[in-house]
């Protein structure tokens, strides 16, 4: 079993950045991937930036956003930078095993104001 905690959405102005952190804990092991999804209103959830082998993110991210890792803390983080309004969504962390299993954080609010 992995649970995950996102932290680090909030309110912010456009052109701002904001840091979203996700600690894994459980059984860190099995983790061989983890990725930001994110799910806008009325939109359906979208992967925004996945690290594993190598780091890719979404068009739409690309140049803004960076995914990294602190092993030591067993935490992954997405620096977002140039905010727009059309990132405001709910950012989810995910964690796939060397099994294909599937974990998922509850989320956490990402609002951005023009």
């Amino acid at each position: 079993q992995v649970q995950l905690v996102e932290s680090g959405g909030g309110l912010v102005q456009a052109g701002g950045s904001l840091r979203l952190s996700c600690a894994a804990s459980g059984s860190i092991e099995t983790i061989k991937f983890m990725a930001w999804y994110r799910q806008a209103p009325g939109k359906q959830r979208e992967l925004v930036a996945a690290s594993g082998v190598k780091t890719n993110y979404a068009d739409s991210v690309n140049g803004r956003f960076t995914i990294s890792r602190d092993n030591a803390k067993n935490t992954v983080y997405l620096q977002m930078n140039s905010l727009k309004p059309e990132d405001t969504a709910v950012y989810y962390c995910n964690a796939r095993t060397y099994l294909g299993q599937d974990y998922w954080g509850k989320g956490t609010l990402v609002t951005v104001s023009s």
